[in-house]
């Protein structure tokens, strides 16, 4: 009876016998209980759905805008420009009617990381080796000033050094000098006098010169200076020297510089650019050099890929800065500078300098010396430029056969073409025709872009039609016709293009060909002529004037343009640099001020007439014809504001003095100006603090 199955079979007999014994009713309550308790169930969660619709618990999670913002923290670099370094040089195109087409997309370039310098042990070096010349160092401060403004440079910055005058005066040995000297340079140029000082000093610079103005020398041979006081190189040591810039074919040029001047010291010098073979520069880098020059994009690909390391560069330089801004390298320029050890020596060259890109090169510089030699983006002097008016399309090419025998006599030709595919067509027609002609464009391979130069430059061919991917640091000396067979899209690429002849003191011509459909351009390039003292023909002036903003900047400033600021009457604005224009006027002699004293002005009936006779030109020390031949800015600005004064304002007489109750202090003494006033009874001569 104890076992567990005589246990389980009683407990099965007692579950039956209770089944047996349930009341019919109490089941059926049973059954009803269960179901009104699931009811009730069934309700309450209904109620507590119907309540979770009412609440607000969107209120903690992010919204469109706060989703936005934090996106942009997480993408610090959306909305820049993405550069590409297989085509850092790509060009804006237009259409036929002027609009601009939509530039393909480019791949996304990261720029390199941040790095903590603290983290790294950087060697001293050192960055001052500039001795000033005993001839320099007795000059007075008046002798420097006025060497400066002979030169044409503008200088900011604290304790600037002083210019020189002479190769000697830069204490470069013997074998740089040799260099220089096969290189058949006699005397630096303006930009060079001042910013080769400053860069042996150590100092950072911001230099602004005209194209062809000699700024590859002047950060190339302090460079020189520099490696030559550091150790020696070793393999898979990064570079010394790092030089940026915005093109291939920059790249290029300044890399054959760095060679020529590098040679006799043994100093290697690597050139990376996209497009190029990217294996063999890193093994180049590898092997190990003193100067790397390159272009942005690729050298943030070389770094990435451990081609190279920037830990022993301590001289830095950028060259055509403003272009590479404009071509959207702002993130990786500033990645390379915030890159390099903090106390690493920076240069900014560049032949044109926008606000906003010097506010951002303060930010990478230390301390810098900002160097201008002449305007800001102004043209060369040296280079004449024509401007010839055409009905349209066809006939810039009726006028082009008939000049272009006569150009190439002079030397080789460079044509600007705006769009890449009438760059083809125009480069076909002139084979057509009989002349030997080069191409080059974005869109060709760098091989055949770098053999077309090399040919132009060993003159195989003496004509090269481009697109505006030549226009920056391209430097052939032999270059004497530049024609700009389509306009620049603005006035600094129209710079830059003429820049290509009148180099390193050449002389050069520059043509520009202008229909009806380039009327808004022409502004732009009347300001650009009259800032090189160039002629401005009727037919361009009148163009410009077709533009509503500056017709009415020309009315408002007297039509001498918007610089000169017109008092009172309005006065024609005279140019410095040319004649004298035929008519009488210029035959008459010009009323100015006795230069002691320049308010010193005696009324209509006692002017003091002089002849303004010949005057030395600072440009080069000789004598210039009078009148507006004669002067430079700053006596052309007096004599223009002298006359306002003099067309302006009447001496007073006492009477006019006493009606309108002048208060004229006692210390004043006044001269009467020919008309003596009857109601004055002592008849003291008095002049007027107004008459002048």
């Amino acid at each position: 009876p104890g076992s567990p199955s005589y246990q389980a079979e009683q407990k099965d007999e007692e579950d039956d016998d209770e089944d047996e014994d349930e009341d019919p009713l109490e089941q059926f309550m049973k059954t009803n209980n269960n179901q009104a308790k699931r009811d009730l169930e069934s309700i309450g969660k209904k109620k507590e759905k119907k309540q979770e619709k009412g609440t607000r618990d969107d209120i903690e999670k992010e919204d469109d805008q706060e989703s936005y913002f934090r996106w942009l923290e997480e993408n610090p670099n959306a909305g820049v420009p993405i550069a590409d370094d297989d085509d850092e040089d790509r060009e804006l195109q237009y259409d036929d009617d002027g609009n601009l087409i939509a530039p393909e997309i480019s791949k996304h370039i990261d720029p390199l990381p941040p790095i903590d310098h603290s983290t790294i042990q950087y060697s001293p070096f050192e960055k001052n080796f500039y001795v000033e010349h005993e001839d320099i160092r007795n000059l007075s401060n008046q002798q420097v000033n006025e060497l400066r403004n002979k030169l044409g440079v503008n200088v900011r910055g604290l304790n600037v050094p002083r210019p020189v005058v002479s190769f000697a005066h830069f204490g470069f040995d013997e074998r740089l000098m040799k260099t220089l000297r096969k290189s058949e340079f006699t005397t630096p140029t303006p930009i060079q006098t001042q910013a080769i000082p400053s860069a042996l000093s150590g100092r950072d610079i911001i230099g602004i010169a005209k194209t062809g103005s000699g700024k590859t020398g002047a950060f190339i041979w302090p460079a020189i200076v520099h490696i030559m006081a550091q150790e020696q190189i070793q393999v898979d040591d990064g570079p010394i020297v790092l030089i940026c810039a915005p093109t291939r074919e920059l790249a290029q040029q300044i890399h054959l510089e760095c060679k020529k001047y590098g040679k006799p010291y043994n100093i290697n010098s690597v050139c990376a650019f996209g497009g190029g073979n990217m294996h063999e520069q890193i093994m180049a880098c590898k092997e190990g050099c003193e100067i790397l020059v390159c272009t942005p994009g690729r050298l943030i690909d070389l770094v990435k890929k451990k081609g190279t390391n920037l830990q022993r560069v301590t001289y830095l330089v950028f060259d055509e800065a403003d272009r590479m801004f404009d071509m959207g390298f702002e993130p990786q320029v500033r990645s390379i500078a915030d890159h390099i050890r903090p106390d690493r020596q920076c240069l900014l060259f560049s032949a044109t300098f926008k606000k906003k890109v010097e506010k951002l090169a303060r930010d990478i510089l230390t301390d810098p010396v900002r160097i201008v030699q002449g305007e800001v983006g102004e043209a060369n002097q040296d280079i004449l430029q024509l401007v010839h008016m055409v009905q349209n399309g066809p006939s810039k090419w009726t006028w082009l056969l008939s000049k272009l025998v006569e150009f190439t006599v002079l030397g080789k030709v460079l044509i600007f073409v705006t769009r890449k595919d009438n760059c083809a067509e125009l480069a076909k027609n002139l084979k057509e025709s009989g002349f030997t002609a080069g191409l080059i464009h974005g869109d060709m391979a760098q091989y055949d872009r770098t053999q077309v130069i090399n040919e132009f430059k060993k003159r195989d061919i003496p004509i090269l039609v481009a697109t505006d991917v030549a226009a920056r640091g391209l430097d052939i000396p032999s270059i004497r016709t530049v024609v700009n067979y389509d306009v620049a899209r603005d006035i600094d690429t129209h710079t830059h293009r003429i820049g290509r002849t009148g180099r390193a003191g050449e002389k050069g011509t520059a043509y520009t060909l202008l229909t009806q459909a380039d009327k808004e351009f022409a502004p732009n390039l009347v300001r650009n002529l009259e800032n090189a003292n160039q002629a401005v023909p009727q037919e361009l002036l009148n163009m410009a004037m077709q533009n509503s903003h500056f017709a009415n900047s020309r009315s408002r400033y007297g039509g001498g343009g918007g610089r000169h600021f017109a008092l009172g009457n309005r006065v024609q604005r005279e140019r410095p640099g040319f004649g004298s224009h035929s008519g009488p006027s210029s035959s008459t002699s010009k009323t100015i001020v006795d230069s002691s004293n320049p308010f010193d002005y005696d009324g209509p009936s006692t002017k003091k007439t002089t002849t303004v006779g010949p005057m030395t030109d600072w440009r080069g020390g000789s004598t210039a014809s009078s009148g507006a031949a004669g002067t430079n800015r700053t006596s052309a600005m007096k004599a223009a504001f002298q006359s306002q004064f003099k067309s302006s304002f009447v001496a007073a007489t006492d009477t006019s003095l006493k009606s309108h109750s002048v208060a004229v202090p006692s210390s004043v003494t006044q001269k009467r100006t020919g008309r003596t006033s009857k109601t004055d009874s002592t008849s003291t001569t008095k002049r007027s603090r107004f008459s002048d």
